[in-house]
């Protein structure tokens, strides 16, 4: 008789069974030893970036293999939210999306509909059904996957322009969308202030998002490597913070590093991460 599986909680579900904000880190090596080294560092969640990292679907398959054997929720970025590409990161089993560049809740409501299957009706999913040959369904071996793959699936959207800050109250109530997270970089740069993440207007941009997840009663994320930010926008009622990366961990620790013994810059101010 074959194994019945039974997949890991949703970052969903995980937020809301938490009593305090979530902690997580960015795998963005696009290695499965980093990604399991970041994973079994006790944080909560752990993103794994294809927007701006060097991974594909094989890698980034690779990485969930690796973390599977650590209570952490993979959090899955894919390069772009359009439907095919979005079926692939699904198929190849995972089972939280962090899908960026959302400016509309018409955008949003397209993307809910690219991870949710056909159910007959024209406001229904476009998901191609293809979980017998996929890990997903780890092969049909989920018990029911096809009727209750919505309950494996948590969909975050990424909040980082001035025009989706304008939209976010709408799109917060979206239908399907099971968060939001903001990205500051991007944001600070779509209102003219490239690199300057800590601007008075983008730290209140950021808060506007904030509240309208607060106000619904939806999780709200957001990237804060800096920890006074990271502070302040969980004081502000931020349910999942991104605290730094392995990249920018590893760039910074070995510069102090040699830095230590040999005088130099490691201190410099740096814009953006």
């Amino acid at each position: 008789m074959p194994i019945r599986v039974e997949l890991p909680a949703t970052l969903r579900t995980r937020l809301d069974a938490s009593e305090r904000p979530l902690i997580g880190l960015w795998a963005c090596a696009g290695s499965p030893v980093t990604a399991e080294i970041v994973a079994g560092s006790g944080c909560d969640w752990v993103l794994l970036d294809a927007e701006h990292s060097p991974n594909g679907l094989e890698s980034v398959l690779a990485q969930l293999y690796a973390m599977s054997a650590y209570p952490v929720a993979p959090l899955v970025r894919p390069p772009f939210g359009d439907t095919v590409t979005i079926k692939q990161y699904l198929d190849l089993g995972a089972q939280n999306l962090l899908i960026p560049m959302v400016d509309s809740a018409e955008q949003a409501e397209q993307i809910v509909r690219a991870v949710r299957y056909p159910d007959g009706t024209a406001t229904g999913g476009v998901r191609g059904v293809g979980s017998a040959l996929a890990r997903s369904a780890r092969w049909n071996r989920v018990e029911g996957y096809l009727g209750r793959a919505d309950e494996t699936i948590s969909l975050t959207v990424q909040i980082e322009s001035a025009v989706a800050v304008a939209d976010v109250e709408r799109i917060v109530a979206v239908d399907g969308v099971d968060a939001i997270f903001v990205g500051p970089s991007d944001l600070a740069a779509s209102m003219g202030l490239l690199g300057q993440q800590a601007h008075p207007d983008v730290v209140e941009n950021v808060l506007r998002a904030i509240r309208a997840g607060v106000a619904v009663g939806k999780p709200v994320g957001v990237n804060a490597f800096v920890p006074a930010d990271a502070e302040r926008y969980i004081e502000a009622g931020a349910s999942f913070v991104a605290v730094g990366a392995d990249v920018a961990i590893l760039a910074r620790q070995t510069e102090a590093l040699v830095e230590r013994f040999t005088g130099g810059n490691a201190g410099a101010a740096r814009a953006s991460y």
